[in-house]
């Protein structure tokens, strides 16, 4: 079975159960949100593989071709090539620039950042209900606040944007920028909901012992989170049908879309 005919099957047999939407939006009383995904396309115009080309060059133009693997040159996510070197040089100077350089690029591609569908309204209708949000982000906070402030967003979330530091080993998958939310927040693991849209969001979740549900925008997304582990139950293809749980806490009738292939 090819790659492609594995993911149309995996996403053909997601059957959604209403009811299971409905428990997880009713027991969350914080919501713990990543950012790029869930919120925001954030490199839908500035592109990520661009970005990624652009932080390998450099570092080749500083003689560090050898640094990293052939695969990890090639990679199309800059987060690979910032991890790699963290890797082979923890807490450097290299590595601070490095992130720095990130973040700049991540800081140009909130200009062109596309709103994920559902996702303005149902975070200011899951503050109104009285719930609590936090973002718990590989991407820098600079970068999350930014495009918060573009959308008028900022206060649903402030102060509790959790996103990376130059303690590159705190990256999801390790579960600390969740455990920080939590603690800040005073809440309990069982109490909070994270909504992700890769393995790292969910093995993050699960090793802070907070509830996930999955965002996957396309087949190749709920492939993913499949693959990781996330039930079918537990994976939505467009947040309309959380907004109207949000919206009924618990009404019948909860609409899910289709997958976008």
């Amino acid at each position: 079975m090819t790659s492609e005919t594995q993911t149309e099957a995996v996403t053909d047999r997601t059957e959604r159960d209403p009811a299971e939407l409905r428990d997880l939006i009713r027991n969350a009383r914080v919501v713990l949100w990543d950012f790029d995904g869930p919120i925001c396309r954030l490199f839908a115009g500035h592109k990520a593989e661009r970005v990624a080309t652009q932080l390998v060059e450099w570092l080749e133009g500083r003689g560090l071709h050898s640094l990293l693997t052939e695969n990890e040159r090639e990679t199309l996510d800059p987060q690979v090539v910032l991890r790699a070197v963290d890797r082979r040089h923890p807490g450097s100077d290299l590595v601070a620039e490095l992130e720095e350089r990130l973040t700049n690029e991540e800081l140009k591609a909130t200009s062109s950042a596309m709103p994920t569908a559902h996702a303005d309204p149902l975070i200011r209708t899951w503050t109104a209900v009285g719930s609590r949000l936090a973002i718990t982000t590989n991407n820098s906070p600079r970068v999350v606040r930014t495009y918060l402030a573009s959308r008028g967003l900022t206060s649903c979330f402030n102060p509790h944007i959790y996103g990376r530091t130059q303690q590159l080993n705190h990256l999801k998958p390790d579960p600390h920028c969740l455990n920080r939310a939590l603690n800040a927040m005073g809440a309990a693991p069982r109490s909070a909901l994270m909504i992700g849209d890769a393995p790292t969001d969910y093995l993050a979740a699960r090793a802070a012992g907070v509830p996930f549900l999955g965002y996957a925008r396309n087949a190749r997304k709920t492939l993913l989170l499949r693959e990781a582990g996330v039930g079918a139950e537990a994976i939505v293809h467009s947040l309309e049908p959380v907004l109207e749980a949000v919206k009924g806490r618990g009404s019948p009738g909860v609409r899910y879309d289709s997958p976008h292939r």
